[in-house]
């Protein structure tokens, strides 16, 4: 399984009238944002425990 949110499809993507870029990305709701959630619980974690000990 990949951790990440998203995966672009690099063969799909494609630039249109040399101005515009049409990105195909492929999405797994379940592991992706599962992993999205451990990583933004850890990051507010990691911000409490230094305001923590900047006050004490």
């Amino acid at each position: 399984m990949n951790p990440h949110s998203a995966i672009i499809d690099g063969l799909s993507t494609m630039v249109i009238d040399g101005r515009k870029v049409k990105v195909l990305a492929w999405y797994d709701n379940e592991w992706g944002y599962s992993c999205c959630v451990v990583d933004l619980a850890s990051l507010v974690a990691a911000k409490m425990n230094e305001r923590l000990h900047v006050s004490a």
